[in-house]
């Protein structure tokens, strides 16, 4: 068996669907024996985790599964080893890396909240 990384996109579309177009794109990994069946098994996973729902504003909420963009065969996993990259352009570049800040920021809180709570 093989493992494979897997990016299934998602459109959410909200209401009438009225808005700025909204993708979600998902890395799974995914064991198979070959690239065949990690795609089949992609896009089952992709299948079965389409939802609609209503919102708090009681609008409706769909995601509907649109494909797999992506498949790499992962030949090893190596600590530090890369598994996907994205170059992100942006207008402002100041509020990027803040933004990343207070995310990393949020990521260690959370991780010393649930330390202290098994101690």
């Amino acid at each position: 068996m093989n493992w494979y990384l897997a990016k299934l996109v998602f459109r959410i579309i909200c209401g009438e669907g009225r808005h700025i177009p909204q993708f979600d794109e998902q890395l799974r990994l995914i064991e198979a024996v070959n690239e065949v069946e990690a795609f089949e098994k992609g896009t089952k996973i992709g299948m079965q985790e389409q939802d609609q729902f209503y919102n708090q504003d009681r609008k409706m909420v769909q995601w509907k599964f649109i494909n797999i963009s992506e498949l790499y065969r992962l030949s090893g996993l190596l600590d530090g080893a890369e598994l996907y990259s994205r170059v992100q352009e942006t207008e402002n570049a100041d509020l990027y890396i803040e933004l990343t800040n207070k995310k990393a920021a949020h990521i260690m809180m959370n991780s010393t909240h649930k330390f202290l709570e098994i101690l």
